[in-house]
């Protein structure tokens, strides 16, 4: 069998990586409009004629690409390539314009690869300093990147199963990426753009000025947490706290289940189980890290009442918008907010992490094998999720992806300690980087040795694209073997 699938098994088609990245370049070229415009806006010349040079250089490399003739349908393998490119590619070329505010190409490329990724980590030790169109581009890059992520991932990267006909995902749709993507953008993006608009309405309503309520948005609905102060959500009232953390907690949803409640009428089985499941794992960790801060960091019940649910519904939505330092918090709150950012939020949702929806898949075969010691030589039980039976193949995939998830935790985590970081404190900003999260204990700043800003980076795009599609990028038999015919 294994000889079988060798044999059957198809490397890429360059013709296809190479159209299909030139139409993701034109995409990329015209996101870059957006910031382009709030440079001229602000008066950035400088930083405007650096957007001008990349959307012109997009556009050339992107027409010349689209001309080539490819198959129309992509392979699985063809498509996770394609996505692992565009995360590198795309921080890479918005480093240039980012250096247009003061940063070496090493802090400019983590700035861009934070954004593209929605994870919130930044280099810089202030913002008082930073040109408006660095905070405009920093919080737009997470917008399209929370987007981009939803979209493809559900259309390259899941398999058929328990998630994939969770979130609304047809049989001809999995058979046809180009198509299922296209399907996917036009259903997601009327609810991204509703959720987006909503929160703008909302920010502006709650006495946030207009311009930062659309950055408080946009990092909030694609999870990122990058704020336009240094304050974060300490610098709002707290009706906008409250207000900006719901708007996180709806991007941490799988965006299909609103799709489905407005168009069909009804909620699937599989998204009420995520929406419970976050509600229910950040009401708890509010509990736990609220106990913590009182009894072992002494903070007045106020203090513990105010931050611990923010800061909890920031971790397990994996926001990363803070109302407090993380530095300040005892070790038992950090370790709590450790766990929580490595779980993270829903499936097909902007949130990272292992995703709840996983570990709940972990849970059932662990009771399942509890259960069956307790059963007759000839019982059957089978694991069962939301009402379905569960797949071997989506137990194997969700079990792989936690462990991967884990060894990539500690594989970053050893460099920070070898180099002399507080163990804890290393633990917690690996762990946001690789759940995409932002929050911070203090590590990631300008001074942290270049190799280590290297570890953050491989944590946040490793964790974006949950691994798997890197590992893909990197297999021999993805680029050399028999390629399919071209049809």
């Amino acid at each position: 069998m294994v000889k079988q699938a060798t044999e059957l098994r198809y490397a890429v088609r360059f013709r296809v990586i190479f159209k299909y990245f030139g139409q993701l370049c034109l995409v990329v070229a015209v996101l870059s409009l957006a910031p382009l415009l709030m440079s001229l806006f602000f008066g950035d010349t400088a930083i405007s004629l650096r957007y001008v040079l990349v959307i012109v250089g997009l556009t050339v490399l992107g027409g010349v690409f689209t001309r080539l003739q490819a198959p129309s349908r992509v392979q699985i393998n063809e498509g996770m390539v394609l996505i692992t490119l565009m995360f590198i590619f795309t921080p890479l070329v918005m480093s240039y314009p980012m250096m247009g505010s003061g940063l070496d190409f090493i802090d400019a490329f983590f700035e861009a690869v934070s954004g593209v990724t929605t994870t919130g980590l930044s280099t810089k030790a202030t913002l008082v300093d930073a040109p408006p169109t660095f905070l405009f581009a920093r919080a737009w890059m997470q917008w399209y990147g929370g987007l981009g992520i939803v979209v493809l991932s559900l259309a390259l990267v899941m398999q058929q199963g328990l998630v994939a006909k969770g979130l609304a995902v047809t049989e001809a749709e999995a058979d046809d990426l180009v198509g299922g993507t296209r399907a996917h953008a036009r259903r997601v993006l009327k609810v991204y753009g509703a959720l987006t608009g909503l929160g703008i309405i909302g920010s502006w309503a709650f006495g946030v000025g207009f311009i930062d309520a659309v950055q408080y948005t946009f990092a909030a609905v694609s999870t990122g947490g990058f704020a336009p102060n240094d304050s974060g959500l300490a610098s709002l009232d707290w009706p906008a706290q409250v207000w900006i953390t719901l708007i996180c907690l709806a991007g941490a949803i799988p965006l299909t289940f609103y799709h489905r409640m407005v168009m069909e009428k009804r909620c699937g089985a599989v998204e009420y189980l995520q929406l419970r499941a976050v509600i229910i794992a950040a009401l708890i960790v509010s509990l736990v890290m609220g106990a913590a801060m009182r009894l072992s960091g002494g903070l007045a019940w106020s203090q513990v009442f105010h931050h611990a649910p923010l800061l909890a519904f920031s971790a397990q939505t994996t926001a990363g918008f803070s109302s407090m330092s993380c530095a300040q918090l005892d070790a038992g709150s950090k370790l709590v907010l450790i766990f929580s950012m490595l779980v993270g939020g829903g499936a097909g949702s902007t949130a990272g992490g292992i995703k709840l929806l996983r570990l709940l898949i972990a849970a059932s075969v662990l009771r399942l094998i509890i259960l069956r010691t307790c059963l007759p030589k000839h019982g059957v039980s089978e694991p069962r999720l939301a009402g379905r039976r569960l797949q071997e193949g989506e137990i194997h995939t969700a079990l792989l992806l936690i462990v991967l998830f884990v060894a990539v935790v500690a594989l970053s985590w050893l460099p920070f300690v070898a180099m002399g970081y507080s163990p804890i404190d290393s633990l917690f900003e690996v762990v946001s980087a690789t759940g995409t999260v932002g929050l911070s204990v203090g590590l990631t700043s300008a001074t942290l040795p270049t190799i280590l800003k290297g570890v953050l980076c491989i944590d946040m795009m490793m964790g974006r694209l949950e691994i798997i599609a890197w590992l893909v990028l990197l297999y021999r038999g993805t680029w050399i073997g028999r390629r399919m015919e071209e049809t």
